[in-house]
């Protein structure tokens, strides 16, 4: 790699030596650099194991070791000469220290295996790994070799109801509706050969359709015992750590969410990497806990209705269930894959990612491109991948364009590993323009579920409005999904064929953990800085329908009778009353656009607009709609409104519980109507006496 010592050390602010051969001759400087007690970052990633080993063996070691690949991200490129600034960036980024710890999510798997799927390949399988788990089989047809005669396993048959749980926790529940007690089945074939219809494969499972009730098959299991036709189906259940499906492909799988359980695979025993994984899965394991959600800011339910279902709908693990009862959504932290993507579609902030937390990947975000800046790199591209397979394609294009068949990562172009692409939404996006990037390109791969990038779509598109509407030209938001070297490489080389325009200066705020408040310091830092000017921004900017966390609501004033309902509706409080007058008043700054108000209000008076306010007025309460109040005809003090008294009396007119006087009493306060019933009451009893 053509490095510069020197320029890396401007750029860092340090003194930095170079060792090319430090895995070989110079590795003494590695052990001495270990004992000085000060963060120790290696730019390879080669020789990881090799340095960790070093590192455990090294007497007095005492500093913590960091890893960062600058070779395949950028050292490997016909770029490479012009890739100081970047490798800069990244060995800056590098010094950052580690995010704080997260609270974990733990599994126990004392190795019990079911294995579904023909019961010759389930037997074939179960023969690689029984010696070190306890296998059990759920005989799904016979297969195309015939079934073992050789009972080694417990099988189990039937129709399955249904398969729960996850790594650790599974439970299966089936109907033996089969004549065929495989429990007693001794596998002598002697049902199979005095069978006519050949109904009775060598699962021992009688197919009925097949079956024409000779029960020849009956008298030739005498001795065993193992067929009655009498034998009433019972449910059944059992408990499994692990779970290996080797059902046919246009079979229906028992999960069909794209994120399977932890615990849940599927193969065709063919796969030897798939089935020799299994063996791994004993013990304890642990896991982040990806999330944190705060009930308090979430738009999912209030008064019983539904508003904003975007975390539910999203999620492919199906880790997100609504619970109306407690108005909120409840996360299962064993069946979560880490993906964020609810937290990324979250209008509120109500769910947050964890692993980093926002603010951790901001600050990466900020040193990343501050530091590529100062050493004199133009036009960064942050390039978001996956940490697997995302990080495999650009370690492989980094290879083939250090065998010259591929011209590799260009040089304005930064790699950023996140657990999963789509982790990051709109608030890290205009953040991350705001700190100086040109464009923010997500690498997806085969690993991402369909939904998933409808909605980061989604949200790009509201970004990309956002900005081009402030006169920042140009796409600086893209998804590249790339599954071969050859398809990355293509399309990065694109990348430099439009600029981009971004602010004249770069932002220096910190991301909050809140991601309204981050929302908010990317859009005044952007607004403050955009090319148009103060004086030629435009009142608004209209914003995508689909997913935009941002704008205003319209209200029909002559259906609007001023219940108030939208406004014990809104979590976010951008809807308000006033205690001294009846009004609806608005705050636009708070609106997530949720929609719980639109489908809260009984008069269908609300429609959503969304929008990017650029005027004052945004952070200001409006009046939205204002009426005459209503004075109690027995001690005239003020309740309701005209409208909605007038409205609720035309109602009940008709009722014949609301007659005469009943009907009086609606026009009075609450203090007025319990002394006037009870008046009446009295006087009633007076008369009667």
């Amino acid at each position: 790699m053509p490095l510069n010592a020197q320029a890396l050390g401007t750029a860092l602010r340090e003194d930095l030596t170079l060792h090319s051969t430090l895995c070989r001759r110079e590795a003494g400087a590695f052990t001495q650099a270990i004992r000085s007690g000060e963060d120790v970052v290696v730019a390879c990633t080669q020789e990881e194991r090799l340095f960790a080993d070093l590192g455990r063996q090294t007497e007095g070691a005492i500093s913590p070791i960091r890893f960062v690949n600058i070779r395949e991200t950028g050292g490997w490129s016909r770029d490479a000469s012009k890739a100081g600034p970047k490798i800069a960036a990244l060995l800056a980024a590098a010094h950052l220290p580690e995010p704080p710890p997260v609270p974990v999510v733990t599994y126990k798997s004392a190795g019990r295996l079911l294995i579904i799927g023909p019961l010759d390949a389930a037997e074939q399988v179960a023969g690689l790994v029984s010696d070190v788990l306890d296998v059990t089989v759920f005989a799904q047809g016979p297969g195309q070799a015939g079934g073992a005669q050789t009972r080694r396993y417990p099988v189990l048959g039937g129709r399955i109801e249904a398969l729960t749980g996850w790594l650790g926790a599974f439970e299966l529940r089936w109907r033996e509706d089969n004549p065929i007690n495989l429990d007693l089945c001794t596998r002598c074939n002697a049902c199979v050969a005095a069978c006519p219809e050949n109904a009775i494969g060598l699962d021992y499972q009688i197919d009925m359709a097949a079956c024409q009730g000779h029960r020849a098959c009956v008298k030739a299991c005498q001795v065993a015992g193992a067929i009655d036709f009498q034998r009433a189906g019972e449910s059944e259940s059992a408990q499994f750590d692990l779970v290996l499906d080797m059902r046919r492909a246009d079979a229906t799988p028992t999960f069909l969410q794209h994120a399977l359980p932890q615990g849940y695979l599927r193969s065709d025993g063919r796969d030897l990497p798939t089935v020799l994984k299994l063996r791994e899965l004993v013990g304890e394991f642990e896991k982040p806990k990806f999330f944190e959600y705060k009930q308090k800011l979430c738009a999912h339910s209030r008064n019983a209705t539904v508003g904003c279902n975007a975390c539910v709908d999203i999620c492919s693990a199906e880790a997100i269930s609504s619970d109306k009862a407690r108005q909120r959504v409840v996360v299962n932290p064993n069946l979560c894959v880490g993906c964020g993507t609810c937290t990324t579609v979250c209008p509120t902030g109500a769910m947050t990612y964890a692993y980093p937390p926002a603010a951790e990947q901001g600050q990466r975000f900020k040193t990343l491109l501050s530091t590529y800046a100062a050493a004199g790199g133009k036009d960064a591209v942050l390039l978001l991948h996956s940490q697997e397979r995302g990080q495999a394609l650009v370690n492989e294009l980094g290879r083939a364009a250090q065998l010259k068949v591929a011209h590799g990562v260009p040089a304005n172009v930064i790699p950023v590993a996140l657990w999963h692409t789509a982790s990051t939404g709109v608030d890290l996006w205009l953040s991350a323009v705001a700190y100086g990037a040109s464009q923010i390109v997500l690498l997806v791969t085969n690993e991402e579920a369909p939904q998933y990038l409808e909605g980061l779509q989604a949200q790009m598109d509201v970004a990309q409005g956002i900005l081009n509407g402030l006169g920042y030209t140009g796409t600086h938001l893209r998804i590249i999904e790339a599954k071969h070297p050859t398809e990355l490489d293509a399309a990065l080389q694109t990348l430099g064929q439009t600029r981009q325009r971004t602010p004249g200066v770069a932002a220096r705020f910190a991301i909050a953990q809140e991601k309204r408040s981050t929302l908010d310091m990317a859009l005044d830092h952007l607004v403050e800085q955009s090319p148009l000017g103060a004086a030629s921004l435009p009142a608004a900017i209209e914003l995508p329908a689909k997913g935009s966390p941002l704008g205003t609501i319209t209200v029909d004033k002559d259906r609007c009778t001023l219940c108030l309902s939208c406004v014990s509706a809104c979590p976010a409080s951008a809807l308000q009353d006033n205690p001294q007058t009846p009004q609806l008043r608005f705050l636009e700054k708070n609106c997530v656009q949720c929609g719980l108000c639109q489908t809260t209000c009984p008069e269908n008076a609300i429609s959503l607009q969304p929008r990017l306010s650029l005027t004052p007025e945004r952070a200001q309460l409006r009046v939205l709609n204002e009426a005459q109040p209503w004075a109690c005809v027995r001690c005239s003090k003020p309740f309701g409104t005209v409208k909605a008294i007038e409205a609720m009396l035309g109602k009940l007119a008709g009722h014949a519980m609301f007659q005469g006087e009943a009907l009086e009493r609606l026009k009075m306060c609450s203090d007025c109507r319990v002394i006037d019933l009870y008046s009446a009451q009295n006087e009633s009893k007076v008369t009667d006496l």
